[in-house]
């Protein structure tokens, strides 16, 4: 039995559960909000709660990881303000001088930011095809490359990383993997099983699912000194989730494996339909059998491919920027993994070094009518393109 689910429950039942858990206090089956900043100590000056000030304790939190923690087969997890804030968490963690390996197509404000900002933190950066190992495996530099951070599938080409492959190499090096799997999420991909140390999302997104929360997650394999140091960043910077939002997590978790489901059946039937669209030149999605990660994605994901795919179009630039102009049922908006359908011209919001096509429309598949949404992304396309 797995002493991370001691139940041994599937991933659908944990998050509908939320764990199980009762309230014994009120005995009631949704978790209480606990908003207090500080704790009250024992008469000997002691902290036997293990609770001293909200900056690092809430209970509240603590019920989110470890629904997220028992999704993803960890051995503990956290969570934080944002994605942004869980991302950069791992890297702050790391020495002065140390080597980082990362995807040349990843979440563009993470690369923004590595690229701009992490030198001045003393870190050496260099950014790879992740999808190649052997680009991979020339890029690690054993004894100075301290974490090799992966992205699958990246947004927004949608490109698959081999895990266990990215995994033996950093290993081999004396590096740690972590890999961020927010649109792949614990329902269709667990990173530590295929070899990676740590597992980052932007929960935000599909772990939220409602458009209203902003929150980051990490999971561990192991609670090794660098998690602690991870740790206690958090709660010195203060980069602890809200109670109010943690509990909005909780609730959301309770209905990703439905919204992931529906998402990744609508995703592959309009990436179908839309391979055959004059007006779209390439459909980007890890389902079609024509993705060159589609292999490597059909070993490490379970039950979909996920619910984001871009389209690039062959009127260019201007037909992407126009068709979404068009849209009336998708929402021009940046996120993704809500219930709601996106659409975003991912090159205007990134600018200049995206690896981004200007021709491309990234879509975000909420849990509509996948005939609907066909249809008026179809419409768009036609009047943008007449």
């Amino acid at each position: 039995m797995d002493t991370r689910n001691p139940r041994n429950w599937a991933p659908r039942t944990l998050a509908a559960q939320a764990l199980g858990r009762i309230d014994e206090a009120s005995r009631a089956i949704v978790p209480p909000i606990h908003v207090t900043t500080t704790f009250l100590r024992d008469p000997d000056n002691q902290y036997r709660s293990g609770n001293i000030y909200g900056r690092a304790d809430n209970e509240t939190v603590r019920e989110a990881e470890a629904v997220i923690a028992a999704l993803e087969g960890a051995a503990a997890a956290m969570v934080l303000g944002s994605g942004m804030s869980a991302a950069t968490s791992v890297f702050l963690a790391l020495r002065p001088g140390d080597h980082v390996v990362a995807p040349k197509v990843m979440y563009w404000s993470l690369r923004n930011w590595l690229m701009t900002d992490a030198a001045a933190w003393g870190l050496s950066v260099e950014l790879v095809d992740m999808s190649d190992l052997g680009a991979v495996r020339a890029a690690v530099r054993p004894g100075a490359t301290k974490l090799v951070w992966a992205e699958t599938p990246a947004n927004p080409l949608w490109s698959i990383t081999d895990i266990a492959g990215v995994a033996e190499i950093a290993h081999a090096a004396g590096a740690v993997l972590a890999v961020d799997s927010t649109c792949a999420t614990p329902l269709l991909t667990r990173p530590l099983e295929h070899g990676a140390d740590l597992v980052m999302h932007a929960a935000t997104k599909y772990l939220n699912g409602h458009s209203d929360v902003v929150a980051g997650a990490l999971a561990t394999a192991r609670t090794d000194a660098l998690w602690e140091r991870i740790r206690r960043n958090r709660a010195v910077l203060g980069q602890i989730l809200g109670p109010l939002e943690a509990f909005l997590l909780i609730r959301g978790m309770r209905t990703v494996p439905l919204r992931v489901q529906a998402a990744c059946a609508s995703a592959l039937d309009l990436a179908e339909r839309f391979s055959r669209h004059p007006a779209v030149a390439e459909v980007l999605y890890p389902g079609l059998p024509t993705h060159p990660g589609h292999a490597v994605a059909r070993r490490q994901m379970v039950g979909g491919f996920g619910g984001m795919l871009s389209i690039r179009l062959r009127g260019g630039e201007a037909a992407a920027v126009a068709t979404a102009a068009r849209v009336e049922l998708w929402k021009r908006a940046t996120s993704l993994g809500g219930v709601e359908s996106l659409i975003e011209h991912r090159a205007s919001i990134e600018g200049a070094g995206s690896p981004c096509p200007p021709d491309l429309l990234r879509l975000s598949t909420g849990i509509e009518d996948a005939g609907d949404l066909f249809a008026d992304l179809d419409r768009a396309l036609r009047a943008a393109n007449a």
